[in-house]
Order: structure tokens, then C-alpha cells, then sequence
């Protein structure tokens, strides 16, 4: 099968999570860079990563890049391009986005229309037709224009991956699925040792967490626009990839994994989300105040996504949240704490400075996530350690 360059995007600060899981698949890095990971792969590969990778937006097939500084060089460099290779003469083609940054075209509305224009003469060229009926599979174009240099690829994703298919209940201010799961597996926690968040909302940590535990798939049940590319990816391949997810699952497990909100509806909402991913028996959600946090086992983890001032609160009931979880978390012998947050005290009102922080944005949003590493396990535990 041919390779192609596959392009997955992810958080900012989350790079080094993303690239462990593509080589965990087997997949061979060409590219790292900020918010993006360029590996190789074939049409399987495609289907793997939709599937199987947690922390990544979409996974986007490139077509081409070039340096362009005007309408008209762009013009002429993506009609250059071959997408007669790609799309059929029934397929439905457009640029569904485009993004410019520091580059001279700036104009995403322009930049959409002319490439949309260079497509179609190229493929009017190829396919010796005046008109496309445009009433096959679907295949949205992204471009991105970086310093003037243009890369243009397939969206074979659709919606973004953070879309499992369990969250159909939310509440205000949720985390995305992709930035949970990759925290998580940012952080040394083990599904034999204790995860709680303490303030859980709609359960999206916990959920990741458990599934993440009981290895399934976070593409297992929904749908992909590469799918419809029969000519490019066998419907075997996809068949194949979701039966190897299916085979995955670990389905006798035990999980000691919490989650607590002070808001009744978010724990509704936590509860039926993990029933819509199958995780509801590895999870706890209770209704339960900061203040009352407590476990009598060590070696846990808090990971968690409290309120913060853009968000939900104004600052005097902050730094008082604030430190209330500092108090909480000191009285949990030997936990590690990992909280990210966009409010600038943290650190000052839980009493005590991160161990570590790493900057992450959250969309636009600038936050850190601050870790209070807790002491190893005992030897017993070995394997788990940091």
C-alpha cells in the first residue's frame, strides 16, 4: 500500500503525548512540531489513528505544500497539486478552513475561494468534464499558511476526535475529551492506582481515565468522512480496525476511579455520559463538596479541571476555591496533584508551588497545568512508578 504523510494535530503542550501514542501504533515520525505530529503511514494507518489515538484533533492526509506570497502563485501551485490521485470526478471537494498566520495572504475567505477555483480547473483538466456533479463521498480540504508557506490536506476525520460519541450530556465549561485523555497520559497514573477529580462536571476525566484503563478505543463508536473513500481505503481496512478495537477491550477489570461534583445536574450528566461510553461500573460519581474530599488509600491521583476566573467565577470566591483545594489536597498522605487551570494565583492560594508546570492552550486560552508530585509506591509497585 502507498504511504502518505499523515498530519495530527493537538494541543499546544501536548506534543510529546501525542507522538508516544503514533509510535506506540508503530508509525514512523517525519515531523514534530508545535500543536502538530507528521508521521507516515498507509491507507490502514489512516484507520488506526482515527480509532485508536487519544489525543489528537483529527488526522488530516497532506497533499502537498508550496511557499505562495500571492493570489495568483497560489492559484497555480495548488492546481499543480494532484488531486485527481485523491478525489474522484463524483466527489464533493471544497476547503472547509483555512487558517493564516504571519503570512502575506491573509484573507481566509479569498484563500478558500481560489484554491476551490484551482481544484476544479485541475480536475476539469484530468477528468476532461466542464461540470462535477459533486454527489459521491465528501472530501473537505484544510489549509494552513504558516510564515507563507502553504500545506494543504485531506480531513479524513469529519468532527473532531474529541466527538467519542458518549457525551451527549454537558455541562458549562467542559474539557475537551483529546486534552483530558492526553493529561492523563501525561501524568504516571497506572489503572491499578486511584484517580479522583474532585470537580468532575460533565465526567470527562473520569470517562477518559476508564477507558483509557479498560484499553478501549476512543473512535470504537462513530463515524469517519474517510469512510466514504472506497477507492482509497477498502471498507475491509476500517471492518478490521474495528474489530481489532473490539478484541482490545479489557472487560473483567476493577478501577478505583472518583469523580465529584457540588452540582447534582453534573453529576446526572457524568453518570449518563460514562453509561454512554461503558465505563459506568469502573466509576464512582457522587455529589460532594471540595471540603469533603478525603480517601483513606495512598498513592492517589487528583486530576481535575476546577473553575477559574474567564470561565465561571469572579475572583473573591476563586482564591477562597482555591484554598479550599489546597487544604484538601494536603491532607491526602503521598497524592500527586495535576490541575490545569487558566487563573493566574493558583499557586498562591493552594498554598504551595507546582513541582512542575507546563503551558498549555486550551483553544485560545492560555492555561498551565500545575503537578504536585507525590512520593513513589512501595516496591511492590515497581512497575508503576514514575
Amino acid at each position: 500500500m502507498e504511504n502518505w504523510e499523515l498530519v495530527a494535530p493537538c494541543h499546544f503542550g501536548m506534543e510529546a503525548v501525542l507522538k508516544r501514542e503514533i509510535i506506540d501504533l508503530g508509525y514512523d515520525i517525519i515531523k514534530a512540531e508545535d500543536g502538530k505530529i507528521t508521521f507516515l503511514g498507509d491507507a490502514e494507518a489512516v484507520a488506526i489513528s482515527n480509532i485508536f489515538l487519544r489525543t489528537t484533533e483529527r488526522i488530516l492526509l497532506k497533499i502537498g505544500s508550496f511557499h505562495a506570497t500571492t493570489f495568483d502563485e497560489l492559484f497555480e501551485k495548488t492546481k499543480a497539486l494532484p488531486w485527481e490521485n485523491f478525489i474522484p470526478k463524483d466527489g464533493r471537494f471544497w476547503v472547509t478552513k483555512a487558517t493564516s498566520v504571519k503570512s502575506k495572504l491573509f484573507s481566509t475567505s479569498d484563500i478558500q475561494s481560489i484554491m476551490k477555483k484551482a481544484m476544479v480547473e485541475r480536475m476539469k483538466a484530468k477528468y476532461h468534464l466542464e461540470h462535477f456533479p459533486e454527489d459521491g463521498a465528501s472530501f473537505p480540504v484544510r489549509v494552513t499558511l504558516m510564515k507563507d508557506e502553504v500545506t494543504v490536506c485531506l480531513d479524513t476525520s469529519g468532527a473532531s476526535l474529541h466527538k467519542r460519541g458518549y457525551r451527549l450530556a454537558t455541562v458549562k465549561a467542559p474539557i475537551t475529551e483529546t486534552l483530558a485523555a492526553a493529561i492523563i497520559l501525561f501524568t504516571p497514573w497506572k489503572k491499578d492506582r486511584i484517580l479522583v477529580d474532585p470537580f468532575c462536571g460533565s465526567g470527562t476525566f473520569a470517562i477518559e481515565a476508564a477507558m483509557i484503563g479498560a484499553n478501549i478505543a476512543p473512535g470504537m463508536n462513530r463515524s469517519f468522512t474517510a469512510e466514504e473513500w472506497t477507492h482509497l481505503i477498502p471498507k475491509k481496512i476500517w471492518y478490521d480496525a474495528i474489530t481489532e478495537a473490539e478484541d482490545s477491550v479489557i472487560r473483567d477489570l476493577d478501577m478505583d476511579i472518583q469523580g465529584y461534583d457540588i452540582d447534582p445536574s453534573a453529576i446526572k450528566a457524568a453518570m449518563e455520559n460514562a453509561r454512554n461510553a461503558g465505563v459506568d461500573h469502573l466509576i464512582h460519581f457522587q455529589q460532594r463538596d471540595v471540603n469533603a474530599l478525603s480517601h483513606r488509600k495512598k498513592y492517589g491521583f487528583l486530576i481535575t479541571n476546577p473553575p477559574y476566573g474567564s470561565r465561571l467565577e469572579p475572583e473573591g470566591e476563586l482564591s477562597a476555591l482555591y484554598r479550599q483545594i489546597g487544604e484538601a489536597y494536603r491532607k491526602l498522605d503521598s497524592w500527586s496533584m495535576y490541575l490545569i487551570t487558566a487563573y493566574e494565583n493558583a499557586e498562591k492560594y493552594l498554598g504551595k508551588k507546582a513541582d512542575k508546570n507546563r503551558k498549555i492552550y486550551n483553544g485560545m486560552m492560555k492555561t498551565y497545568l500545575y503537578q504536585y508530585l507525590g512520593p513513589k509506591p512501595p516496591k511492590k509497585h515497581t512497575e508503576d512508578n514514575r
